[in-house]
């Protein structure tokens, strides 16, 4: 579509910083804050009940489907990957990929989140699955709400950051439900899930991990927020649309949905935050708030992308998480008299 097409341009150099990255307990609510409006958006496509701007999923609302519909799978020497089709809106199906690694018994999983726009094809791509996977953890690969494949039956006005609390808390949602069926699986562990982010989709892991504490290690990348500052001036939004996304009624409808207000509750997390500094799409005053809010030595910053891609050579695209998920493959043909109590 035309303003995904627009958009791709304006984030072409962040894009040549992702290719080289292609190397149940209810969860508590979290902290909102104060003096804020938390009644949602009225939408007629909103499923009853669901309320984007509480970051904990309502399962009385939303009910996932734990067996999944299996898409196809496809194996590989290194790993297997199914496609797997997850529904609890109509007609809002989620399609996700699950790359296993061969030889690891029940890995730890990350999950992956590109930013706005996207499409879902990119974890279908045999490098990509082989780098995700090669530390010995299972990478899930799916996309936000309105992103890619998921825009479909939309009028062309009703993009991402328009309705950018719909993109976020649904989002948001969905990460927990995934989890929820990642679980009932069997053959992948989530007591500790590491989560991958970048721009939106780093926002949504934020938000994400403050409202479900099974993602233990998230790593971002030029993550959006500061709703104020951020929709003041950055390319991203169109000109002709910016003056209707900075009306006090849009912010109260976003302030919850702020990955600045929840980044300092993720202290105890594992947690890495990466900037580019000529990032093109975060305008400065806005990524200056997010540094503010990372807790203590969790920032990293890069001059610019070359910078950011020597930094990458080191851990690639799942090392650090692996590492922080403690995620030592343990073989499947080990037997349960070996296994340490």
């Amino acid at each position: 579509m035309f303003r995904s097409l627009v958009f791709l341009a304006i984030l072409a150099s962040v894009t040549l910083s992702n290719c080289c990255a292609q190397q149940m307990e209810q969860p508590a609510a979290a902290a909102v804050p104060e003096g804020t409006n938390s009644s949602p958006v009225p939408a007629p496509h909103m499923v009853p009940g669901e309320d984007w701007t509480k970051l904990p999923v309502d399962r009385s609302v939303l009910k996932v489907m734990l067996n999944g519909a299996p898409l196809g799978k496809t194996d590989r020497p290194t790993f297997s990957r199914e496609e797997i089709r997850l529904m609890w809106r109509h007609p809002d199906p989620i399609d996700m990929y699950v790359i296993v690694p061969h030889g690891v018994k029940n890995p730890r999983v990350v999950l992956y989140l590109y930013s706005y726009p996207t499409e879902i094809d990119k974890f279908m791509d045999d490098g990509w699955c082989e780098r995700a996977t090669s530390k010995g953890v299972a990478a899930v690969g799916f996309l936000s709400a309105l992103t890619g494949e998921r825009f479909r039956g939309r009028p062309m006005k009703e993009w991402f950051i328009p309705e950018l609390q719909e993109s976020l808390g649904s989002s948001v949602h969905d990460v927990q439900l995934i989890i929820d069926y990642l679980a009932s699986r069997g053959d992948l562990s989530v007591d500790q899930v590491g989560m991958w982010g970048q721009g939106s989709g780093a926002s949504i892991a934020i938000l994400a991990a403050a409202a479900d504490p099974r993602i233990r290690a998230i790593d971002l990348l030029n993550p959006w927020g500061d709703w104020p500052d951020w929709l003041k001036t950055s390319p991203a939004v169109p000109d002709e649309q910016r003056a209707e996304l900075l009306t006090p009624e849009f912010l109260r409808g976003v302030s919850m949905l702020d990955p600045v207000t929840y980044l300092p509750q993720l202290s105890d997390r594992a947690l890495r935050v990466q900037q580019i500094m000529d990032d093109p799409v975060t305008p400065p005053p806005a990524r200056d708030k997010i540094a503010a809010a990372v807790p203590h030595d969790r920032l990293v910053q890069y001059k610019d992308m070359p910078a950011h891609r020597e930094a990458w050579k080191v851990t690639g695209l799942s090392g650090w998480l692996a590492a922080q998920l403690q995620a030592t493959p343990e073989p499947e043909t080990r037997s349960a008299a070996s296994d340490p109590k």
